[in-house]
């Protein structure tokens, strides 16, 4: 047990990190990893490799995304920010090489090889895009005369151009929301609400009419009978296979089919093996991380700091419900993986580095600091 009279690093951040949010992600890890042995095996087999082999790399991942997620959580809002600049500009400086020198799987080039680790750099970029453009919004609310509205679109502008290069219309959807939702948080006007859902609905259509494999999936969705859809059907087969309560661990058979049932359909693996009450226990699951990372955002008194832990957890929240929504096909199919359950290196890293950066700016802090901090910031624009 920490004492409260202990004054080290480790007793600061332990007094003053939210408890139930630090747990409930922990427990989201290991519950992933118990998943994963309902998951993995079948694929791995059918892939000539041992039966636990993605088992075993979803442990390593589990275990790094937990330290890395303890680690980030022990910043200050100062250090976060100045962390996410420098993630978000390597990132942005991979995803270009990605472009001409990453591996190409399935016509995409979002995947290159560092020191034998296959990295996805878009997947970095993601959790600190979201602290770059709350920090602009903040600044623009506090700072008129900076032009910090504009270096958001530009900045949005950037990731998306590079997002579309590769193709991932997907993310590029995720991030877009994302944006739209911390700019909403901000206070935008009905103006730029406007604006914004021409530029929407716009964007959309064009993908739809020069992008091939968008224009496939949306048909796909709104006629199921215009084109493949094996994996979404046989996501559909698995969780009437499983009813209520399921046909027990290791025990599906429909997974079997499943080409990437450890990845984007590992939600159709739970309702076939373990049924729909579990399904509905994780929905409930996400929804109390959710709903718990938006009041501690929205308690904050900090502009960076409440749309920084907002946008994270309005990120974390979409892709959890796109993911589950592809699984029961009320969503046009989309590369996704679900947060902390589906294996994946680069997605799991990702959503460490975005819970870290939540656990780090929601931590207690006195607000005789936040009152320094605005008087430092007075006086500076006082000066100027």
């Amino acid at each position: 047990m920490v004492s409260r009279a202990d004054r080290s690093v480790f007793a600061n951040w332990w007094w003053t990190v939210d408890k139930p949010m630090l747990f409930g992600l922990i427990g989201l890890v290991f519950l992933g990893l118990v998943l994963s042995f309902a998951a993995s095996p079948a694929i791995a087999e059918q892939l000539g490799l041992t039966s636990y082999y993605f088992v075993k790399r979803h442990a390593v991942f589990a275990i790094v995304a937990i330290l890395l997620m303890g680690g980030i959580s022990f910043l200050n809002p100062l250090q976060a920010r100045r962390l996410a600049l420098l993630i978000f500009l390597g990132g942005i400086l991979l995803m270009v090489y990605t472009l001409f020198a990453g591996e190409a799987v399935k016509g995409s080039r979002r995947w290159v090889s560092l020191a034998g680790f296959t990295l996805q750099p878009s997947e970095l970029v993601k959790p600190t895009f979201i602290l770059l453009v709350a920090w602009l919004f903040s600044e623009s609310s506090r700072r008129p005369d900076i032009p910090a509205n504009f270096f958001a679109i530009l900045i949005l502008a950037i990731f998306n151009v590079l997002l579309v290069a590769q193709p991932d219309i997907g993310q590029t959807a995720l991030v877009t929301m994302t944006w739209c939702a911390v700019f909403f948080m901000a206070g935008l006007s009905w103006v730029w609400i406007t604006v914004l859902a021409i530029m929407g609905v716009g964007g959309m259509g064009l993908a739809y009419l020069f992008i091939p494999h968008v224009t496939g999936r949306i048909d796909r969705f709104i006629n199921p009978e215009s084109g493949d859809n094996y994996q979404v059907e046989r996501a559909l087969e698995a969780f009437f296979s499983g009813g209520w309560f399921g046909r027990g661990p290791g025990e599906g058979i429909v997974k079997r089919n499943l080409p990437d049932s450890h990845t984007d359909f590992i939600f159709a693996v739970i309702g076939e093996e373990f049924g729909i009450i579990v399904c509905l226990f994780i929905v409930l699951f996400f929804s109390f991380l959710i709903m718990r990372g938006l009041y501690l955002g929205f308690r904050q008194e900090d502009g960076f700091v409440r749309l920084s832990i907002g946008g994270l957890v309005i990120m974390f929240g979409l892709q959890a419900a796109i993911n589950m929504a592809v699984n029961l096909q009320l969503a046009p199919t989309k590369g996704m993986t679900l947060p902390f359950i589906s294996y994946g290196g680069s997605s799991m890293l990702s959503v460490a580095v975005a819970m870290g950066m939540v656990l780090a700016l929601s931590r207690k802090r006195p607000k005789a600091v936040h009152r320094a901090a605005e008087f430092i910031q007075y006086a500076e624009t006082y000066r100027t």
